[in-house]
């Protein structure tokens, strides 16, 4: 079984489509298929069902998924790990990080870590931290930078980085404009602008919202900070968010105080747990914290 094989066939299992796979590996789609089929007759079992629309994983394929992928992340930290020894840093790392984390320079660190370690390939994934700690827990991910609620799922921990307040936002027009303080049952008639389910400050106010029986309107859902936040300058609607991100600059809204104060926001940093954290990550993670021990829990 070679290792390109299982590289070609975990492109397929993650895409979904043989053409956007070739691509993704940079090889002809007939040479994809040639190979995705000679690994079907070595282990004696179709891997995928194939559709004019896309590919579907068979019962075989999707066990064979969770150990081709172990096994392209213990050889890539194989190499890693021979290049650390002989001195330099070399392979990739792969962050992924939520918009506008605010408790860390992430650009600036990741500029600070490029210079230092040219040889390592930095490659970066934007998305909500639910997609983000799926992708560290599946192993495409080395890393990422979340603000998903603890406790963190099984196969991964979390190493703090911040805790923050969630405030509410609001137009300069709105009616709680010139208030410090607003009462979550003051919030039951209002329109929300809100974050993507995935995201962990959205899952935190919907879990306040569910604790005290109350239900609201999510009119507008984005995956974007900058958005939302000038959805609500222009009044339509409010949005509960993380301190660092009601304050980012530039935008025309109001910001208030919740009563009762809601579960404080986290952000942290997702690893694998029990798994073997690579040069490379190991270092960007001294670069982060500051120290070579990792507070994960």
């Amino acid at each position: 079984m070679e290792l390109r094989h299982l590289e070609y066939f975990v492109a397929v299992a993650e895409e979904r489509h043989f053409t956007r796979a070739a691509e993704r590996v940079r090889v002809a789609q007939s040479g994809l298929s040639a190979s995705i089929k000679a690994l079907e007759r070595e282990l004696g079992a179709p891997l995928f069902v194939r559709s004019t629309r896309r590919v579907e994983l068979t019962e075989a394929g999707r066990a064979l998924l969770v150990e081709a992928r172990r096994t392209l992340v213990s050889v890539a930290a194989a190499k890693d790990a021979v290049a650390a020894v002989q001195g330099v840093l070399r392979g990739t790392l792969s962050v992924g990080m939520v918009q506008c984390l605010g408790v860390i320079d992430a650009p600036a660190l990741l500029a600070r870590f490029h210079a230092a370690h040219p040889g390592v390939e930095v490659r970066l994934t934007q998305s909500g931290g639910a997609k983000l700690i799926e992708g560290v827990k599946a192993g495409r991910l080395d890393l990422a930078l979340v603000d998903q609620p603890r406790p963190a799922p099984d196969g991964v921990s979390l190493a703090h980085l911040a805790t923050e307040p969630m405030l509410l936002v609001c137009g300069r027009e709105h009616r709680f404009a010139r208030r410090d303080r607003v009462e979550w049952a003051e919030l039951t008639d209002e329109v929300f602008v809100d974050f993507q389910s995935d995201w962990g400050a959205r899952q935190l106010t919907d879990r306040v919202f569910a604790a005290q029986g109350m239900t609201r309107r999510v009119a507008l859902e984005l995956n974007d900070v900058h958005s939302l936040l000038e959805l609500v300058g222009h009044g339509l609607g409010v949005a509960v968010v993380p301190r660092p991100m009601a304050y980012k600059k530039g935008f025309p809204v109001c910001i208030a105080e919740l009563n009762p104060a809601a579960p404080n926001w986290e952000a942290s940093i997702a690893l694998r747990s029990g798994e073997h954290v690579s040069p490379s990550a190991q270092a960007f993670l001294r670069l982060v914290l500051g120290s070579d021990t990792l507070p994960v829990t």
